[in-house]
C-alpha cells in the first residue's frame, strides 16, 4: 500500500466509497487527503461528513464550487476549519504530493 493518497471527490454519489476508501487506506497506515469539488461539495452537508474530517488527515473543498451549489461560503461545513475551504491548489497539492491519486 502507497504511503499517501489523495482522493479527487467530483460526485456527490461518491460518499459511501470515499468513507470506505479512506478507512482501509487508514487501516493500512496511509497519509489520506480528500478533496471536494462541484457538485460533490453538497457531501459537505451529509451527517457523516466531519466523520470523514475527523478520520482523513486533510479534507477540503473548493469553496467556489460550494458557493456556486447554492451555498453561503461563511457557513463553514462541520468537521472543516474555515482554511480548509480552499481552492483548486489543494487539487493540485494532491496530484503534487501525494503517491496515489484516486478520482471519484
Amino acid at each position: 500500500m502507497a504511503k499517501s493518497l489523495g482522493i479527487f471527490v467530483t460526485n456527490p454519489d461518491n460518499f459511501r466509497h470515499v468513507m470506505g476508501i479512506t478507512k482501509a487506506a487508514k487501516a493500512k497506515g496511509s497519509k489520506v487527503k480528500v478533496f471536494f469539488t462541484w457538485t460533490a461539495t453538497h457531501n459537505a452537508k451529509l451527517p457523516e461528513f466531519s466523520d470523514l474530517c475527523e478520520l482523513a488527515d486533510d479534507v477540503s473543498i473548493c469553496v467556489d464550487s460550494y458557493q456556486k451549489m447554492g451555498y453561503n461560503r461563511e457557513d463553514i461545513p462541520k468537521g472543516l476549519e474555515p482554511k480548509k475551504m480552499a481552492t483548486q491548489a489543494q487539487h493540485g497539492a494532491i496530484i503534487e504530493d501525494y503517491d496515489c491519486y484516486l478520482s471519484l
